[in-house]
């Protein structure tokens, strides 16, 4: 069944460099300070900007076992993460470690790019947060480590709330927080045309699914009867979520409507958004890191949104994971570094940043921390992407961001989400 799946995404040749590598067992029989080797990884720049103090204790801690390992940690960034691994992975120059976000973890983990790992040597382990845990399992085997989950929510600046309300605090229901958003438009409009209340990119598909499901829509259903998946952004709930979505986008965007979300806090940070719909570790980011906005310090705050219905925003379960690359040779090192990254004192810095850590018995106390409530308690009835292994395919977010773009420009929500389920259909169920 596995090389059926693996034959299904395209993958070409890298097997058979896989099986010809490996940690090397003699390597792991060796006193720890005989160690000579060095050890590759691959972090996103979430780490280097919110919690680079974590990173340099793990180094040190690793160090003190193996003082002639040399860990080097290469930060990266979302938007060509995939193509640099991809890459390298086609060569001899890789990671040893790397971080994927949790809806990667299928493809490589189906294209035999991961190694195995043994959950019992991961602190809380018992406990992993069951939406990452479910991205690390394929038959019953586990193929990377959780480390920090979230769940998006808005991020919003305070002063240009206040400013359009007259209160700094986000309002709990959608009729009364576009009412705000309308307050918020008509202020911001005196002095700057291309400021948006609520900024939401039209490709952020993200946020779209997230309508979707609030709806009682979702992307895939599984056909018991077929047994096949199929595509459902074309029911009548799916509809009216995309619609709603769509309909946010065009009246308080005021910028390019038509890009993502990959640099919404660096407009936030900018001052061109009051409200953006991000993950916690973002509101950092607006005034911290490369190009953070220092004065913005202390006035961008997260709450919960609310959605249609009277109820809260649906979350995507978001979040990442870390694993050993199976050419790796040293892949027992890069086990120990994960261990020690993602153990008990890594999961309270991670909460100490307001960040989820990657199990239960950690994330408890932040349900009632006034920073972390929302996101905390979004993480049980979040939703996720399909748990289908077609749906690896980097092919996924061309299709959701496609349906957005072509309602936004103006085709029907039937034809366009017909259309995608089609695209869905082939892609999700692809054979070799």
């Amino acid at each position: 069944m596995k090389r059926k799946l693996i034959a299904a995404i395209g993958v070409a040749g890298m097997l058979v460099s896989v099986a010809a590598c490996g940690s090397d067992d003699k390597t792991s029989s060796q006193d720890p300070k005989d160690r000579k080797e060095n050890l590759t990884v691959w972090l996103m720049g979430e780490a280097q900007s919110t919690w680079p103090e974590l990173v340099k204790d793990v180094n040190a801690e690793f160090n003190k076992k193996y003082p002639g390992v040399t860990v080097k940690v290469q930060y990266q960034q979302w938007a060509d993460k995939v193509k640099k691994l991809d890459t390298s992975l086609g060569g001899d120059k890789f990671p040893d470690v790397v971080e994927l976000g949790n809806t990667e973890t299928m493809q490589y983990i189906l294209n035999g790019a991961l190694g195995e790992i043994d959950p019992k040597k991961y602190e809380n382990s018992d406990t992993w947060i069951k939406g990452l845990k479910d991205t690390c399992t394929f038959e019953g085997k586990t193929y990377c480590v959780p480390y920090y989950a979230s769940a998006r929510l808005a991020v919003y600046n305070k002063d240009m709330l206040k400013a359009g309300t007259g209160s700094d605090e986000l309002p709990q229901t959608e009729d009364e927080f576009l009412k705000a958003m309308d307050k918020v438009s008509a202020e911001l409009g005196k002095k700057d045309k291309r400021a948006s209340s609520l900024y939401f990119p039209g490709r952020y598909w993200y946020a779209a699914m997230s309508y979707v499901a609030a709806y009682g829509g979702q992307i895939a259903t599984y056909d018991e009867g077929a047994k096949e998946w199929k595509g459902s952004l074309s029911s009548p709930e799916s509809q009216k979520g995309l619609e709603h979505f769509v309909n946010l986008v065009k009246k308080y965007n005021k910028a390019d409507q038509t890009k993502d979300e990959q640099d919404h806090a660096n407009v936030m940070a900018n001052e061109k958004a009051a409200v953006i719909y991000g993950q916690a570790w973002e509101a950092g980011s607006v005034t911290g890191g490369e190009n953070g906005n220092p004065k913005l310090e202390g006035k961008i705050a997260t709450a919960g949104i609310p959605g249609p219905n009277g109820k809260a925003l649906p979350s995507f379960i978001g979040g990442s994971d870390l694993a050993t690359i199976s050419k790796s040779k040293v892949q027992d090192l890069g086990q120990e570094w994960i261990a020690l990254f993602t153990n008990a004192k890594g999961g309270d810095v991670l909460a100490s940043k307001n960040v989820l850590p990657n199990n239960e018995k950690q994330l408890e106390p932040l349900k009632t921390k006034p920073e972390t409530a929302a996101i905390a308690n979004a993480v049980p009835d979040a939703w996720f992407t399909p748990i289908a292994p077609g749906w690896a395919s980097v092919e996924k977010e061309e299709i959701l961001e496609n349906v957005l773009l072509e309602i936004l420009k103006g085709a029907s929500v039937a034809d366009a989400s017909k259309k995608a389920d089609d695209k869905i259909n082939a892609l999700i169920n692809k054979k070799s």
